[in-house]
């Protein structure tokens, strides 16, 4: 009885429809429409009956090429509900790569919407193998199968196999610095876990609303806060994008509680003229991740009333892992907090050991919302994870009370005549210039120095900024080392698919 209890694997919608059938679920902002739980949960099943038509099993993938949009969260929860593995894929990249990605995982099914009907067109010799290739709208001429189809499907479902937390809900891929990305697996318990983490020390609760703005193929999409406000009972509100007028809408009359961005799309709200009269101090949760947030950044929240933190999550540790009490938003500045409820935390040195108080080393997490591997991987997955601990590749260090700081990427940072250089560091500095709206750090090569920092800077409209205005501004606030040995102004700095600043494509500058 015991082992049966442990390998029980809830359906999330359908719990949802029986507990809370009325409450508002779903919202898709750009249409208006709204489903309660018990709506959204038979649109999944048809879905999943959709897909089994398709003879799709438990484990076969069905690999999703679609930006963010009611099908494909139905896609989500159909494929958690038959046991198949969502297999997400990154509008961001190459079809050069897409066709590795997807040959490496060998889907079933192929999923994809009508914006990257060019690059499927280009996908299609990749896709000879796939049973079946699926549009989530009608396009004109194409023999491909209608999602539309799942419509005359039943929204019962009657069978569910037998899935236990270990079997993988879905395939996340996160950046590698050679050869195709790494697909982390996220299984049923990993999102699960997550969920349970983020309610319990997050507090969320069945009032609560937040949007879903994140790339659905990014793990921030369905577990900052869908997956936990769908376990609460609480809505998400479903936007194709991050789009400034449209945020600041939600801001004013969405009734969201709960915002989670990037550093970058906060700098733009913070150009956007609407900022000025934006009231935000009613929302209760203003967070950001992806990268360190400029110290001002924080502050120009702070300055409306908003307790504004940092956090920190990563594809393989499934989104959640700190939280910085209220009482320490601005006593403990640039502090992610502690590890959230179940969850493991240690900053280790290259020998193994682990780091006194305010020493730099590598962030090492353990938990039940860990990713067991990368698919297809297992040299990649035994050097991530040993001994049940994932190694971040994070820098990290804990104050003398025990709060954590994520320092950057340890890949990030850098070494000039000896010393380290943190780019997380002098980007803040930079930040901190008034006529400085985007900057970035990268090390490159120095015939003296061994490395030296090489700065990109993105001006602010209406102002003018020299080299030796700015170098001269952060002599005053930098030691030597630290200070860019170059500085390139640029129109607008490259980002990635959630808005992160991209040093690869930087470095290419270089």
């Amino acid at each position: 009885m015991e082992s049966q209890k442990s390998n029980y694997v809830t359906d999330w919608l359908d719990k949802r429809a029986k507990l809370t059938p009325e409450r508002v679920a779903l919202v898709d902002w750009n249409s208006g429409q709204e489903w309660n739980y018990a709506e959204w949960n038979a649109r999944a099943n048809r879905t999943a009956n959709f897909l089994r038509e398709l003879s799709v099993q438990k484990g076969d993938r069905v690999s999703v090429y679609a930006s963010n949009c009611v099908e494909y969260v139905d896609l989500f929860f159909a494929c958690a509900k038959i046991g198949a593995i969502l297999h997400n894929l990154n509008w961001r990249l190459t079809v050069h790569e897409l066709r590795g990605i997807i040959a490496d995982a060998e889907p079933k099914i192929f999923v994809y919407s009508p914006e990257w009907q060019e690059q499927v067109e280009e996908l299609r010799p990749a896709l000879k193998g796939i049973s079946h290739i699926v549009s989530i709208h009608p396009i004109a001429y194409s023999q491909d199968q209608p999602l539309a189809g799942r419509n005359h499907c039943s929204d019962k479902l009657t069978e569910r196999p037998d899935l236990k937390p270990d079997d993988p809900w879905g395939i996340y891929y996160t950046g590698g610095t050679t050869g195709l990305p790494k697909g982390a697996i996220l299984t049923h318990g990993n999102m699960t876990w997550n969920s349970v983490n983020t309610v319990m020390s997050w507090g969320a609760t069945a009032e609560d609303c937040a949007p879903l703005q994140l790339p659905f193929f990014h793990i921030g999409g369905p577990n900052i806060f869908m997956l936990p406000l769908v376990h609460v009972g609480g809505k998400t509100i479903l936007c194709r994008e991050f789009d400034l007028e449209q945020t600041f809408d939600l801001v004013e009359r969405g009734g969201i509680t709960h915002f989670v961005g990037v550093p970058t799309m906060f700098l733009m709200m913070q150009q956007h003229p609407r900022w000025a009269k934006t009231d935000f101090a009613h929302l209760k949760l203003v967070t950001s991740g992806g990268a360190p947030c400029p110290l001002p950044v924080m502050e120009k929240f702070w300055q409306k009333g908003v307790d504004f933190k940092m956090g920190y999550g990563l594809t393989e540790a499934a989104g959640n892992n700190f939280w910085l009490p209220q009482t320490a938003v601005r006593r403990k500045t640039g502090s992610v907090g502690f590890p959230i409820f179940h969850i493991g935390m240690k900053v280790t040195k290259e020998d193994g050991c682990e780091c006194a108080a305010n020493e730099t080393g590598e962030l090492h997490i353990r938990g039940p919302h860990i990713t067991p591997g990368y698919w297809n991987n297992p040299e990649a997955t035994a050097e991530t994870i040993k001994n049940g601990w994932l190694h971040t590749g994070d820098l990290a260090k804990t104050d003398d009370e025990g709060y954590f700081y994520i320092i950057g990427r340890s890949k990030d940072m850098f070494i000039s005549g000896g010393e380290n250089v943190y780019p997380a560091e002098v980007e803040n500095a930079l930040y901190a210039h008034p006529a400085v709206a985007e900057a970035a750090l990268i090390g490159v090569a120095h015939e003296k120095w061994g490395e030296a920092g090489k700065a990109f800077v993105v001006v602010e409209p209406g102002h003018t900024l020299t080299t030796a205005e700015l170098l001269d501004f952060l002599r005053q606030r930098l030691a030597k080392y630290k200070i860019p040995r170059s500085l390139i102004f640029l129109d607008e700095l490259p980002k990635t698919a959630i808005g992160k600043i991209d040093k690869k494509i930087l470095a290419l500058k270089c």
